[in-house]
């Protein structure tokens, strides 16, 4: 694979800490960056995702979607030669899985109020 080819990401998460930088080919998929952040991310933190589903990527204040490519994505700041792709990293677990919650209880209430004028 040609050099040129290669784009070097790292990914920031939510404490500002990152994962990486990697290179990747400009073919590579979304999909592909955000199954490599599940597979690689660090120890300890309190918020994990379980599934790559469950990441969002963010570059140039957009959301990426999945089956865009490396070379789709970057901006127009990403072609200066040697620099590093910044990609933010956002996690939104699922509400079908998460456990624990309280269910909130939007329904309408009744209110019952008496006032007395004195």
């Amino acid at each position: 694979m040609p050099e040129e080819d290669l784009v070097e990401i790292k990914f920031r998460l939510y404490d500002g800490s990152d994962i990486g930088p990697f290179r990747y080919s400009s073919t590579s998929t979304v999909d592909v960056l955000k199954q490599r952040i599940v597979s690689d991310w660090p120890k300890g933190k309190t918020v994990i995702p379980k599934a790559a589903n469950e990441v969002k990527l963010i570059s140039s204040g957009k959301i990426l979607e999945n089956n865009k490519t490396v070379g789709q994505c970057k901006g127009p700041l990403g072609d200066i030669g040697g620099g590093v792709l910044v990609m933010h990293v956002v996690v939104q677990p699922s509400l079908a899985k998460t456990k624990g919650e309280k269910k909130i209880d939007n329904s309408p209430k009744k209110v019952i109020c008496s006032c007395s004028i004195l």
